[in-house]
């Protein structure tokens, strides 16, 4: 008995890979033999895997985008000290509570942090100001001031495509030196001239281009070119000291997540100290880092992804729904091939497995189309629109999982129905 066991598992094998070809067989013969209703019927899974693509490669991208701009923003291993920051909107009496509590960042602030840690961190000041940058008839709009220190551009790691940034002689002297960005360079030297040596006016003051920073784009919606830097010393004997405090950009001489958190972990402590806190209260300045900005846009971004995707893929529910009825249509025009098959011995298992494997067929297509298109239209608009867009495989994966998923749901109850049909009742159909 155990022999006729053993022998009928490789019986058993060969009969099912036989009737998974044939079932391919048959399903290929008849998407061909009718290609425009089996277009038509992919059409539900194409769009919607088309847009779990589309979806799926603009949140990527959002996230790409948003990483960039914390880089522009904070360089790769800076941290901000300012009076009031958040990683998110701040409610009126959340902000008002914060105003109240906390003290303002001013210069004196900057110095005391250097006496304490400057040998381990750089500081910065960092203030700005929107104002018009003026050259003879030409003019840059709105243009924002920044007034720092001379350590800014190590601090940012800000690139100049031309030039230098001012010095520390120049920042102790208030010397009128300005580094500018490219939108700025391209508003008042229209020509292409080189502005190095040259002159601008900042608040109807003369200014000397030393520098000119490499060509950032925008960050949250805002140019970051349309800018200009200057001595901290300057900015204040321009426009008196700054009204809410500043802000301070820092960084760790040394490189490494832990030099960053202990260089944060001293600041902290040295601002503490510096405001008589008692140990428990809560800190009167906020410290702000990429990795929290980094955290807080992740966690939006994971909050659109479970809202956006379940929705985008209810399209693909609807194209399983199409795929469902035109397997019961197929189902009913070959009745009489069914009851044909079953009087020459195929079980209800063959039947189940042609009509099903039929399904799945149409199902996976739809989703190979779906993704080329999805592909294909990611491709289109970035370079139409200059998106930000990326094709991830997560995203592939999934919508190719949920259309074959979806294949298996709408082709098992015309599969089953099929598999149940009387041979006779079925040969005797018309």
């Amino acid at each position: 008995m155990s022999a006729d066991l053993a022998g009928s598992v490789p019986g058993d094998v060969a009969r099912l890979r036989f009737q998974v070809r044939s079932a391919l067989a048959l399903a290929v013969d008849s998407i061909v033999s009718h290609k425009l209703r089996s277009f038509l019927t992919l059409l539900g899974i194409i769009i919607g895997v088309a847009s779990v693509i589309l979806v799926g490669s603009a949140i990527e991208g959002l996230g790409v985008y948003a990483e960039q701009s914390t880089a522009k923003a904070f360089g790769s291993n800076a941290y901000l000290v300012a009076q009031i920051v958040s990683t998110g909107p701040l409610s009126r009496r959340q902000y008002i509570n914060m105003l109240k509590r906390n003290k303002e960042i001013n210069l004196p602030d900057d110095r005391y942090l250097e006496s304490v840690n400057g040998d381990n961190t750089m500081y910065s000041p960092y203030v700005q100001r929107i104002v018009d940058l003026k050259r003879e008839s030409y003019i840059s709009e709105e243009a924002m001031i920044i007034g720092c220190s001379s350590s800014l551009a190590e601090v940012r790691d800000l690139v100049l495509v031309d030039g230098r940034f001012f010095t520390d002689q120049e920042e102790r002297t208030r010397s009128n030196v300005t580094v500018i960005g490219d939108d700025a360079r391209n508003n008042l030297f229209p020509d292409g001239s080189s502005p190095l040596g040259r002159a601008i006016k900042i608040n109807g003051i003369d200014f000397t281009v030393v520098g000119v920073q490499e060509r950032l784009g925008s960050a949250f919606g805002r140019s970051q070119d349309n800018q200009a830097y200057v001595p901290i010393t300057s900015f204040e004997r321009m426009y008196g000291k700054p009204q809410g405090g500043l802000a301070l950009f820092a960084r760790s001489k040394a490189a490494g997540k832990p030099a960053m958190q202990a260089s944060i972990d001293v600041t902290r402590a040295a601002l503490r100290n510096r405001n008589h806190q008692r140990p428990g209260e809560d800190d009167r300045f906020g410290i702000l880092t990429p990795d929290a900005i980094r955290g807080f846009i992740d966690s939006l971004l994971a909050m659109v992804t479970m809202v956006v995707i379940p929705v985008t893929c209810i399209s693909l529910v609807v194209g399983g729904i199409v795929i469902m009825n035109i397997m019961l249509v197929s189902v009913t025009e070959r009745t009489r091939e069914i009851g044909i098959r079953k009087a020459l011995g195929a079980r209800r298992g063959d039947i189940l497995l042609q009509v099903l494997i039929e399904a799945v067929l149409m199902a996976s297509l739809g989703g190979a189309m779906g993704v080329g298109l999805g592909a294909i239209a990611t491709f289109i608009l970035a370079k139409i629109f200059v998106l930000s867009l990326h094709i991830t495989l997560p995203y592939v994966l999934l919508s190719i999982t949920v259309s074959s998923i979806v294949g298996i749901a709408s082709g098992w109850y015309p599969a089953s129905r099929a598999a149940k049909l009387d041979p006779i009742a079925a040969l005797r159909s018309e």
